[in-house]
């Protein structure tokens, strides 16, 4: 994989502003919704993992703790030009790493039903039945940190 490094910012940081595009471009623009009409309150207590190529956010992640021993992930986006490079794959294992280091026991996410094979694929499961989120299927997904 070219040269992509792993950081993580808050909501304050000037990085965010490409947070943000990539999430509006790759999240909500396909859906014909925008980040512009919803509450991102959350992000100021969120972790926000990017995925920095060559200067340029190509991948962020956020992380929510739910409680002690829960960490939500949200929100992950990559630029439709590194899909399918690892990108998430390296945003995801830096995530579990720091969050089981911190003491962390379970991760669960909200996975669009279309991109669920990739986080079967890095030993997640699925743990309900599809339901709608901004209108398309999703189901939840859990890990156990080992």
């Amino acid at each position: 994989m070219e040269n992509i490094t792993v950081a993580v910012i808050r909501s304050s940081a000037p990085e965010y502003k490409e947070v943000w595009q990539l999430r509006e471009d790759v999240l909500r623009k396909p859906l014909g919704m925008s980040l512009v009409n919803e509450d991102l309150s959350m992000d100021a207590e969120d972790d926000i993992y990017i995925a920095i190529s060559d200067g340029k956010v190509i991948g962020c992640l956020m992380l929510h703790s739910i409680s002690n021993t829960v960490m939500k992930f949200r929100q992950m986006a990559v630029s439709a030009d590194w899909q399918g490079k690892g990108v998430g794959r390296k945003l995801m294992t830096k995530a579990e790493e720091d969050i089981k280091a911190k003491g962390y026991t379970t991760i669960m996410l909200h996975a669009r039903q279309i991109v669920a094979d990739f986080y079967l694929a890095l030993d997640y499961d699925i743990t309900s039945s599809a339901f709608t989120e901004v209108g398309i299927p999703h189901v939840i997904m859990k890990k156990i940190l080992q």
